[in-house]
């Protein structure tokens, strides 16, 4: 069963679209949805759990997190120690070594880096889900299950994906408003990083920079100043942000986007430039709406689980 869900697309590479954004934004007229190509990794959830996954697109295959795995059928305090001790034990027992049939990718860690970390394409995970005895192994089987039927249909009909996006947000407790701005403000920033691509600016930590200028112009604290606020540590800010901080995020983007249009801006330097001067457009509407309400949009909420005590699988 899990071998013809999962066997690769033969021939040729698969391009995975994935729809961000709506047209039904109160202040951004005229936006258009766009597929665009998702090359990046992704968060799963299973039972409100978060697995990283990433999608290999040269083999047309998902690899996955075994550390997320073990954590989530183990319930241990310490996952990678369980996955260490797992793995001298099915060498001992089976003669077979693990760590020769997983790959290392590159995968954002708590502390909200990109760490090497071992991953496994599904054959391989399922061969690890036997090796750990849990009540949640079947479960997890059929949600891997899911996952690669999924893919498959995403591929026959890229639209899907938005579904898909929209009712994991609904499992999250987010509302149909929260969810319609979250995608469209993910629209609009897709905007802005293609014009950035355009203008010469490619690497990862030029685009972090402008991130920071336009976010600490209209928010008046650095975007891991709003995390801290938030109590946040590897999640993504914009997970946690409310419908205003949406708001205003994407109004500062989208006036940014337009100056650096309307100026020609080419490069990092004039690119910030615009960053600031969109940032500030965002600032002046956060200030004056502030004044209106008597309410601050900075705010410290997030949308955090509430802690729980993990057992150590024995």
């Amino acid at each position: 069963m899990y071998k013809e869900i999962f066997k690769s697309e033969p021939g040729k590479n698969v391009q995975f679209l994935l729809l961000f954004g709506l047209s039904t934004s109160t202040f951004i007229p005229n936006l258009t949805i766009r597929k665009r190509v998702q090359m990046k990794n992704e968060v799963k959830l299973f039972e409100q759990q978060k697995v990283r996954t990433h999608w290999d697109e040269n083999e047309g295959k998902w690899y996955f997190s075994v550390i997320d795995v073990v954590s989530i059928l183990t319930e241990s305090v310490n996952p990678r120690d369980y996955w260490f001790k797992m793995k001298v034990r099915v060498k001992t027992e089976d003669g077979l070594e693990l760590s020769t049939v997983c790959r290392q990718l590159k995968m954002k860690a708590t502390d909200g880096k990109m760490r090497e970390t071992d991953v496994a394409e599904t054959q391989v995970l399922l061969r690890i889900i036997q090796s750990i005895p849990s009540p949640k192994a079947e479960p997890f089987k059929q949600w891997l299950a899911k996952v690669g039927y999924e893919r498959m249909q995403e591929i026959a009909d890229p639209e899907q994906s938005l579904d898909r996006a929209r009712e994991n947000w609904q499992k999250l407790g987010r509302s149909e408003k929260w969810i319609q701005q979250r995608m469209t403000g993910q629209e609009t920033r897709n905007k802005l990083t293609d014009y950035w691509k355009q203008s010469g600016v490619e690497k990862s930590d030029e685009f972090a920079f402008l991130t920071n200028i336009i976010h600490t112009e209209w928010a008046g604290l650095s975007v891991q100043e709003h995390k801290n606020l938030k109590g946040l540590k590897a999640q993504n800010l914009r997970d946690h942000m409310s419908e205003a901080e949406l708001i205003f995020t994407a109004l500062a983007e989208l006036s940014t986007r337009q100056i650096a249009e309307t100026e020609k801006a080419k490069g990092l330097k004039q690119n910030a430039v615009a960053g600031k001067k969109g940032g500030k457009i965002a600032k002046d509407a956060r200030l004056a709406l502030e004044d209106k309400t008597g309410r601050k949009v900075i705010t410290g909420e997030n949308f955090l689980p509430p802690p729980k005590q993990n057992k150590k699988l024995k």
